[in-house]
C-alpha cells in the first residue's frame, strides 16, 4: 500500500489544471486532422490530466476510478471506433478507411465526409491512447498488481 502525504498546495494546483488539460487535449483532437496533433497526441495530454491525480491525492481512488476493466473497455471502445469506420467504408464499396464513401450515409460531400470520417477515427485513437496510458502508469505504480491491490483494500 503507497501512502500519500497531502498538500494543499499541490492538490489545489491541480484541481485547477485538470480541467484546462482536459479541454486542451479535446482541442487538439479536434484540430489534429486540419493542424499539427490529432488523437494519439490529445489522448497524451487526456491521460496526463487523469494520471495527475493519483499524483496529487491518493492511488486506490483513482485505481478505484479507473479499474483494469473499465480501462480495458476503453481501449477496445477506441479500436472498436477505429476498425468500425474502415469496416464500414469496406461495406459501403471502398477500400478501408476510404471515408469518401461514407457520403452514401451523410448527409455531405465526399470531401466532408473524409473530414468526419478522419474525426471519428481520431477520437478513437483519443480514447485508445488515453486508456493505455493510464494503465500503463498504473501498472508500473503498483508493479503490475493493479487488481490484486483492489481486492485486499476491500477485504
Amino acid at each position: 500500500m503507497i501512502r500519500h502525504q497531502e498538500d494543499i498546495i499541490i492538490q489545489t494546483i491541480c484541481r485547477m489544471l485538470i480541467p484546462f488539460m482536459q479541454v486542451y487535449g479535446l482541442y487538439v483532437l479536434a484540430h489534429g486532422h486540419g493542424s499539427p496533433g490529432g488523437g494519439f497526441q490529445g489522448g497524451c495530454i487526456f491521460a496526463a490530466s487523469f494520471i495527475l491525480m493519483p499524483i496529487a491525492y491518493d492511488l486506490d481512488k483513482a485505481k478505484r476510478r479507473f479499474t483494469e476493466r473499465r480501462t480495458i473497455l476503453f481501449c477496445s471502445l477506441g479500436v472498436f471506433i477505429y476498425a468500425g469506420v474502415g469496416w464500414l467504408c469496406l461495406l459501403l464499396g471502398g477500400n478501408f478507411l476510404d471515408y469518401g464513401k461514407l457520403s452514401a450515409i451523410l448527409p455531405v460531400g465526399p470531401v466532408m465526409a473524409r473530414y468526419y470520417g478522419i474525426a471519428v477515427i481520431e477520437t478513437g485513437v483519443q480514447i485508445t491512447v488515453m486508456a493505455v496510458m493510464v494503465s500503463i502508469f498504473i501498472n508500473l505504480i503498483t508493479s503490475g498488481r493493479h487488481e490484486e491491490e483492489m481486492r485486499n483494500t476491500h477485504d
